[in-house]
């Protein structure tokens, strides 16, 4: 991740003349929405490139519940910090390959650049949902989408919090993400995944990603190649 300066979340941006076209790629009825606590403010954007509002949009889960689906902004660190502390040990090995303490995963430091990202760099979107009982939005899922060195090149990953699995909210990340990466016009995805991860393996299969031969044997590299499309 490009390196930058350390940034105040308390710092919000206004963006104006926002579209309101449906998301491009994302089968959605609905018009681009701005997250809970942005309703009258409209969106954060990043001093690099303005809000990516055209990937903002509900869904719904497999059990029906209504999920606004977003680019992540600075001010989501709090928000972060409670949905890391949603994650099983197991969860957070498949994600990270080694067992990472909850203390550093939700320090300020790394959060800080987690939640505030160069959109023409790394995509990363997050799953929200407002509880009907307290009326405060959490976030239950992220994936990013990043670039490497190669501009043409990004890699993908999913986080789902633990009761939130098998929701479909993997699979819809997945997808979203892909059509981003088609957006910017990628040459290809690519996914290390741990052999033990068969729900990760699994969505690396249903979306057409082919295993590649890895260095480290304690990996599987998926790639999808969108040249060819």
């Amino acid at each position: 991740m490009s390196s930058f300066a350390p940034f105040d979340a308390r710092l919000r941006f206004k963006e104006c003349g926002l579209s309101q076209s449906g998301a491009p790629g994302i089968s959605n009825d609905n018009k681009p929405e701005v997250g809970s606590n942005d309703l009258n403010e409209g969106p954060s954007m990043s001093i690099f490139r303005p809000y990516p509002v055209q990937y903002v949009s509900r869904w719904k889960t497999k059990q029906g519940e209504e999920i606004l689906v977003r680019p992540i902004r600075p001010e989501d660190e709090p928000m972060m910090v409670k949905f890391h502390a949603t994650l099983s040990d197991q969860t957070v090995y498949l994600r990270y390959f080694h067992m990472e303490k909850l203390s550093t995963r939700v320090a300020h430091e790394r959060l800080v650049q987690k939640c505030f990202v160069e959109y023409d760099r790394e995509m990363a979107l997050v799953a929200e949902r407002t509880p009907p009982d307290t009326g405060q939005p959490e976030i239950i899922a992220v994936g990013r989408l990043t670039k490497s060195k190669s501009d043409d090149e990004a890699e993908l990953a999913v986080l789902v919090s633990d009761r939130y699995q098998r929701h479909g909210l993997g699979a819809e990340l997945v997808r979203r993400l892909i059509q981003v990466g088609r957006d910017q016009k990628l040459r290809e995805i690519v996914a290390n995944i741990l052999p033990e991860n068969y729900a990760m393996r699994a969505l690396a299969d249903r979306f057409g990603f082919k295993m590649r031969a890895s260095d480290d044997p304690t990996i599987v590299v998926a790639v999808l190649n969108l040249s060819g499309e």
